[in-house]
């Protein structure tokens, strides 16, 4: 059985850690309400851009650009995990990692080859220790993430894609829901899917009252400039979900260590008063026995 001493210094040094999981906890609450900002802030931005690639994809009578090649056979898929920096954030890492070798094992056993381009160093060292060649690898920023970073990373992804080194390229990430529940999302990002070349009918309507537009340049040169920056603002907001995933996972796990923390300062400090109670009785016991043998 422990001594009183060493249970006092393991309820001292549980303490310290559950200082050290309350101020990792309120840090990751700050930086999750800044992530949720930004997802807020970019809403429109990416709504817009959706738009106005719309319109220009309906002044335009044939596209066919690099981005938008939709090809008869995929052959090589490059996937793209998004993970974290640093860890303690309960499992946001390892189902990222999970859903993205599950995904893997799947195209191989569809006869597909697959490219890796890791984002977060998380993801980059399990890539690495796992042996897999990455075409291209980015970290440093998932805590606050910056628009240059998305432009960086989908230039490579973009340029895998249009060499023809892959033909597909997914982006595996946590979707934020909540501090409490993010779910795991493999969203194609290449080619870029044709569908936002679309509109709806009330959108043709509104387009025949306002009238015909010049475009200057050709609507295919515009969208030949457009779609690149939709594809940024895709990985962008990507980035953006997955950073307030992380913040969440790590919110709510540092505010489970700190219960359990003091659970066991609980536990611990009953098991210190029962063992003081203990010495005590032994104690008396041992001056009872002395004060009898003088006798």
């Amino acid at each position: 059985m422990a001594t009183v001493q060493e249970l006092k210094r393991r309820i001292r040094s549980v303490r310290n850690t559950r200082k050290i999981t309350r101020a990792m906890e309120l840090v990751a609450a700050a930086k999750l309400r800044r992530a949720e900002q930004r997802i807020v802030a970019l809403r429109p931005y990416a709504e817009t851009m959706s738009e106005l690639i719309a319109g220009v994809g309906r002044a335009s009578s044939s596209v066919r650009l690099p981005l938008l090649d939709q090809r008869d056979s995929v052959e090589t898929v490059a996937i793209v995990p998004l993970t974290g920096d640093r860890g303690l954030a309960g499992a946001f890492n390892a189902q990222i990692m999970r859903r993205s070798f599950a995904l893997e094992r799947a195209l191989q056993a569809d006869g597909k080859g697959v490219r890796w381009v890791a984002v977060g160093k998380k993801g980059r060292s399990t890539l690495l220790f796992r042996r897999r060649e990455l075409a291209g690898a980015y970290a440093g920023f998932t805590d606050q993430p910056a628009y240059e970073d998305a432009q960086a990373i989908a230039h490579t992804v973009a340029e895998l894609f249009t060499t023809g080194e892959v033909d597909r390229v997914t982006l595996v990430y946590n979707t934020y829901i909540s501090p409490l529940a993010q779910r795991v999302t493999e969203h194609d990002v290449l080619p870029i899917s044709a569908d936002v070349l679309e509109t709806d009918e009330q959108e043709r309507a509104d387009d025949a009252l306002r009238g015909d537009f010049i475009f200057e340049p050709e609507p295919e040169e515009i969208l030949e400039r457009l779609l690149p920056v939709y594809l940024e603002t895709q990985i962008y907001r990507a980035l953006l979900e997955s950073t307030a995933s992380e913040q969440g996972a790590r919110m709510t796990a540092m505010r489970n260590a700190s219960k359990n923390a003091g659970e066991l300062i609980d536990s611990l400090t009953l098991s210190m008063n029962r063992a003081r109670q203990a010495e005590i009785t032994q104690e008396i016991l041992e001056v009872v026995a002395g004060a009898e043998a003088l006798m």
